[in-house]
């Protein structure tokens, strides 16, 4: 088990080390520093959601981000990176520079793959179309948390497999809730 662990931890860093020598210091470097920022604290997908909260149509999707949001973060941020603990890469690894502050201390997952992977599958699973372009940008600012070296590659892959489950979650619990109260609205209708 301990050489599979060594194998995982070699293959991060070496992702980690090849971006920041092929891809760093130029143009990319404020691309990614706003990708990254859109990420922080999930505010890109947090006014996306309430936005769509106002229009009929787009309600559920709206509510199941923000369910999917919630419970990233408390499983994420709250519970998962205070049992870990994992440092941040440019910690370990002196070659490493982070190109922007990452936010708090621990690695493990990423928040910012988490709550965009989240958002943008929660939004996919009601609007096809519009949740693959939100799914775009949220690889976009998952990359752009490898790129500025605050998160290794198995931070970012973790944090987006939850995102993806919670959001399936979300999206099922949102339907079934509005459907009951909306049931229940008719039968008091009825009476």
């Amino acid at each position: 088990m301990e050489i599979l662990l060594d194998i995982i931890r070699s293959v991060d860093y070496n992702i980690l080390l090849l971006i920041a020598d092929k891809l760093r210091g130029g143009v990319l470097d404020p691309v990614m520093t706003v990708l990254s920022l859109m990420g922080n604290g999930g505010a890109v997908w947090i006014a996306t959601a309430v936005l769509l909260l106002f229009f009929r149509k787009t309600r559920r999707a709206g509510a199941a981000m923000l369910l999917a949001m919630l419970v990233g973060f408390l499983v994420g941020n709250l519970w998962l990176k205070e049992l870990v603990m994992r440092p941040r890469p440019f910690v370990t690894h002196s070659d490493l520079t982070a190109l922007l502050a990452p936010g708090d201390q621990w690695s493990f997952p990423s928040g910012h793959a988490l709550s965009s992977f989240a958002a943008a599958t929660a939004l996919w699973c009601f609007h096809k179309k519009t949740g693959v372009l939100a799914l775009v940008l949220a690889a976009l600012i998952a990359f752009s948390r490898l790129y500025a070296s605050v998160h290794y590659p198995t931070d970012v892959l973790a944090g987006m497999l939850i995102g993806i489950a919670l959001a399936h979650a979300a999206a099922f619990l949102t339907d079934r809730i509005i459907d009951t109260f909306h049931s229940i609205r008719l039968r008091k209708g009825d009476k």
